[in-house]
């Protein structure tokens, strides 16, 4: 079988990182304070990461879905205005959101290719990998993959469609990424009833005027069918109410195909370049644990901030070399009331969220408040009931991160 090349190609031994759980996020008081964590979100260089995972999770992941930088060579900022026109881009208020730029391609294939090693190692015998690239690198992951998994496991090349503007005037308008989806064998979880959609209008106008339409195969068009390999979703841009700001963000409706398709309930699904968090907020929705993974601070508390909407208790764990660290805001006051919490500050926040029996250890997330996506509305008062000493962390929109107790 031929396999892909490149000076220095090796397979990686990385040393596992260290990781230290900070906190425990209760989604709106979920199971607060005893329910024990069922997924969990970490900070820290996903290669290290997964390679601390490994003695607890190898062969046990079911679904792994994985975003990681294309090889754009691009420098991208994300988005922390709210209500902004998005055809005014000269207006929109940004920060740093992440690099996507290489020495060369030696680089990038071998950052890809020791990572692509430890999720093989990670995933189940029934599990399946979703990966998510563009006309940029997608030919050269086909062959890595097949180094791994084999040639004979490529289950898809899903091709996904979108429109929108394109600054390309000599060609045709790239307006698709490649999902390569490979699977370790042929016991693999594929859920068909759960990602059926409905016929083609003219499909069943066709069929129901002749029967003879479908060279003598009479689909069921009631129970509709199980979509092809190309699929069309718009981008987030498009999607205003899920919009977080953070770059190359993913759309829900295409994740919840990937996830209803290949999990079941209560299975452990993984994304260890999460971003803006996508992948794990719909499998929170749809009953599924997840282990959500990135380096950069901005992503991380995107993903925490949208987890404290789903119905899933989680860890906010981090890397050793990442710890997280609180400043003492200024001109910041918490006001207590008999069953709720409030703030007075000066502070541009984005998300914030509170302890209301802190033991000084241990973070307790009980309640959370995040800015409205399109409003930019965050409320100021939280209804909860505090105890002796109550400890409210805060994030401001240009993440810098607070701590103050009382």
């Amino acid at each position: 079988m031929p396999s892909l090349t490149w000076p220095g190609k090796h397979h990686a031994a990385p040393k596992p990182a260290s990781l230290i759980q900070d906190s425990i996020i209760h989604p709106n008081g979920l199971g607060y304070p005893n329910a024990r964590p069922e997924s969990r979100l970490i900070r820290g260089d996903n290669l290290a990461v997964m390679s601390a995972l490994l003695p607890e999770y190898e062969g046990r992941i079911n679904l792994i879905y994985a975003d990681p930088p294309f090889f754009t060579n691009r420098k991208f900022s994300a988005r922390i205005g709210r209500g902004e026109d998005s055809r005014k881009p000269e207006e929109w208020q940004l920060a740093e959101g992440y690099h996507d730029a290489w020495l060369d391609l030696d680089s990038y294939l071998q950052f890809l290719y020791e990572r692509l090693e430890l999720m093989y190692r990670l995933l189940s015998p029934n599990g399946t990998l979703y990966l998510h690239l563009d006309w940029h690198a997608d030919a050269y992951a086909r062959l890595l993959l097949d180094e791994f998994f084999g040639e004979d496991n490529l289950l898809n090349e899903i091709i996904w469609a979108y429109h929108g503007p394109s600054p390309i005037k000599r060609a045709f308008n790239r307006k698709h990424d490649t999902i390569l989806a490979c699977v370790k064998g042929r016991d693999y979880t594929f859920n068909a009833d759960a990602v059926r959609e409905p016929y083609n209008p003219n499909t069943v106008t066709t069929f129901r005027s002749s029967r003879k339409a479908g060279f003598g195969k009479v689909p069921d068009l009631d129970r509709g069918k199980v979509p092809e390999d190309w699929w069309y979703f718009p981008v987030v841009a498009r999607l205003h109410n899920e919009r977080t700001g953070y770059p190359t963000q993913k759309p829900e409706a295409l994740l919840e195909r990937i996830i209803l398709a290949s999990s079941n309930p209560g299975d452990l699904v993984a994304d260890f370049f999460c971003g803006s968090g996508t992948t794990p907020f719909v499998a929170a929705c749809h009953g599924r644990r997840f282990i959500a993974c990135d380096e950069t601070l901005r992503a991380v508390h995107t993903t925490q901030s949208r987890l404290s909407e789903s119905n899933s208790v989680f860890s906010l764990e981090y890397e050793s070399s990442a710890r997280l660290s609180f400043a003492h805001p200024k001109k910041t006051k918490i006001n207590l009331a008999q069953n709720s919490v409030s703030l007075e500050t000066a502070l541009e926040l984005d998300y914030w969220e509170v302890d209301p029996a802190w033991d000084g250890k241990l973070f307790k997330s009980a309640a959370q408040a995040q800015r409205h996506a399109r409003s930019g509305v965050l409320p100021l008062e939280l209804k909860i009931k505090t105890g002796r000493r109550v400890c409210v962390r805060l994030v401001t929109v240009t993440g810098e991160q607070y701590q103050l107790d009382i």
